[in-house]
Order: structure tokens, then sequence, then C-alpha cells
């Protein structure tokens, strides 16, 4: 028997293979989120929830409340990562980032001027703003003083 049917697979072929598969990974590269940005939106969500309770305590109980980035200048609270006053101490609320390692890492920037976001007693508050940064990426939060404090977008955060 003669092996005149064998045929295997050309160097033209490879090549197209080849490419196929360096763009089918290159493509999924892409579209892989940067752990960074998840980290830093996953902060800014539960940072914006943390206000909105914070301001539901503040107006309920008619307590003058506000939010501030690093420890409070009280005892006890000087592993802090932020600080809730005006509540009192057992508001029940967390002081710190949700991954521990972020405290060293994530900037916090308030408008210049201001050293805590106000939130309450009143139930329309200012107009407030925070950016928070990591690495090279950063997230914005804010309140139009009626609105509950939520993510910025992009867009919103660039017209004003």
């Amino acid at each position: 028997m003669s092996r005149t049917g064998q045929r295997g697979f050309t160097l033209l072929e490879l090549l197209i293979v080849v490419t196929i598969v360096a763009l089918a990974s290159a493509v999924v590269t892409m579209a892989l989120p940067d752990p960074a940005s998840t980290r830093l939106e996953r902060e800014a969500s539960r940072l914006a929830a943390i206000l909105e309770a914070a301001r539901v305590q503040a107006r309920a109980g008619g307590l003058l409340a506000g939010w501030a980035p690093g420890p409070a200048r009280r005892d006890g609270a000087a592993d802090a990562d932020f600080h809730l006053e005006g509540l009192g101490p057992d508001h029940g609320l967390p002081e710190h980032w949700a991954e521990r390692d972020l405290s060293d890492q994530l900037q916090i920037q308030l408008p210049p001027g201001q050293r805590l976001l106000v939130l309450g007693p009143e139930p329309v508050i200012p107009a407030q703003r925070l950016v928070l940064r990591l690495d090279d990426r950063s997230v914005v939060l804010g309140t139009d003083g009626l609105a509950p404090f939520a993510v910025v977008p992009e867009s919103a955060d660039a017209q004003r």
C-alpha cells in the first residue's frame, strides 16, 4: 500500500491558527478587569453605604454629624481608617476599609478647605464630593444634598 493520501498542515494554515489564538488571547486579556479599579469601586460603594447609614442616624437623632478621613482625635479609635463625628461611640458603623491593606494605599481628597463631609441633622445637606485614589485610578463619591451619596459617573464629574 502506498501512503500518497497523507497530508499535513501547510505553513500558511498553521500561521492562521496561531494568529487567531493570539488575537483571542489579546481580547480576553483586555476584557479582564483591573484589580486596583475593582478594589477601588468596591470600597467606594461600601463607603457610600456607610455615609448613607450615618446620614439616616443623624437625621433620626437630630444630631450634627460628619465623616472625616483618618482616626478620630478621641481615645479608643486610634486604629480607624476614617471616623464619624457626632453620632457617639456606639453608632455601630464600620470605621475601617473592607480590605485592611488599603489604609496605607488609599488617598482621600475632600474639597479645599473642607475637613469633613456634613451628614446631618437636616434632611437636605450641602452638595458634597469626595475623591478616592488608588494607584493611578480615582473614583468620585458625591451627593447633590438631597440624593444619597453615590459613585459619580466620570461623564457627570467631567461636566463640573
